[in-house]
């Protein structure tokens, strides 16, 4: 045999396309595709006539040296590595966030506050406080819901030992956070308190009022509850990538610390609450066994105060003797401490470290 002729398989006419990532030091992975258009014929390959080694093997295709622009077809796409040190900062910083956030949302509950003139009236400059600093931790919830659109996510049938291989294709990336945590993060980063403390709560009037109160303690729990809920799988997601979620132990005991301190937060600002709505609740009788000159609940609110029948009716009740925790014939339970030291009376700072004092007391 003289000769020995080779003829590769020619390419198809279809496009074959290859994905390249390349991660760099902040976390970003650059993506782009190539396309190769079919159509050409690769080149026949002939051994030499001299070389007689050649016979019976596979001869080697040499690397195309070249590559022509207009086959290709480049899209540059910038995801953020879901194990990169920007992703993982910036978890960090949304942790405080949420942290800050948990802390700011209990503090509605010290808005009301208990007048010595038998009327409940709400505190303007806690208020817009509350609205301006609650208004910056919603930014944040805005900015992670971004961020979770542009970061990629290990395949699952590709894991091993928390790696694998990752899935950069951002319609694929959308479809699988719209399915999993698009939309309590989007509930919980709706500013439901502000438009409560600003729209809600100053129009709460009538007979309704306490079904009124009732809806809106709800929606601050439900929306509280969420984004607690949210807390653990950022931790999670934390630890997976560093293995803590401190790196020194100082500041796992002081995260720790703030967890605890957290939860008598909340139990001292519900517990004020309850007992500015116990003391409500006393007058309302007063006002309920009223004859003449007649009751009516606005009474209650300190807008009225000016008012001359409001006047005559506190003058003619014994509303400071049946609401009155030592001695009155009104049970106020374990609320009584907090009208027996003027809790629900005093400024912000007085009745907050009060109040979490009492919290840690009982945890």
């Amino acid at each position: 045999m003289d000769h020995f002729r080779f003829v590769p398989h020619r390419f198809t006419d279809d496009f074959e396309e290859a994905e390249f990532t390349q991660p760099n030091k902040a976390g970003r992975i650059s993506s782009f595709t190539s396309k190769i258009k079919g159509g050409h014929h690769m080149p026949e390959f002939w051994p030499n006539k001299a070389d007689s080694s050649a016979i019976g093997k596979f001869p080697r295709v040499k690397e195309l040296s070249r590559v022509f622009s207009e086959d290709y077809d480049v899209v540059d796409v910038e995801i953020l590595d879901p194990r990169g040190t920007l992703v993982n900062s910036w978890n960090k910083i949304f942790l405080v966030a949420c942290l800050v956030s948990l802390f700011v949302d209990p503090l509605i509950f010290y808005l009301p506050r208990a007048s010595r003139d038998f009327c409940i009236h709400m505190s303007i400059p806690l208020e817009v406080t509350l609205t301006v600093i609650r208004s910056v931790v919603d930014a944040f919830y805005v900015i992670q819901i971004f961020v979770r659109f542009r970061t990629a996510y290990v395949a699952p049938s590709s894991r091993v030992f928390g790696r694998g291989e990752l899935i950069l294709d951002r319609s694929k990336i959308a479809s699988r956070y719209i399915r999993r945590n698009f939309w309590p993060e989007l509930v919980a980063s709706l500013p439901l308190p502000q438009v409560l403390m600003w729209l809600v709560i100053p129009n709460l009037r009538g007979s309704t009022v306490v079904t009124s109160k009732n809806l809106v303690r709800f929606i601050i729990i439900f929306q509280y509850l969420l984004r607690l809920y949210l807390l653990f799988p950022l931790s999670s997601q934390i630890v997976n990538a560093t293995g803590v979620v401190t790196q020194t132990a100082w500041a796992s005991a002081a995260y720790n610390l703030v967890l605890f301190m957290l939860a008598s937060h909340v139990l001292g600002a519900s517990w004020y609450l309850l007992s500015v709505e116990r003391q409500e609740e006393c007058w309302k009788k007063v006002c309920d066994e009223a004859k003449l000159p007649f009751c009516h609940y606005w009474y209650l609110d300190c807008s009225s105060t000016g008012d001359s029948s409001r006047a005559s009716w506190v003058q003619s009740s014994n509303i400071s003797g049946v609401c009155n925790p030592d001695g009155g014939s009104f049970q106020f339970g374990i609320y009584a401490d907090a009208l027996t030291h003027g809790v629900t009376d005093s400024r912000f700072f007085n009745k907050y470290f009060y109040c979490l004092w009492w919290g840690l007391r009982n945890l």
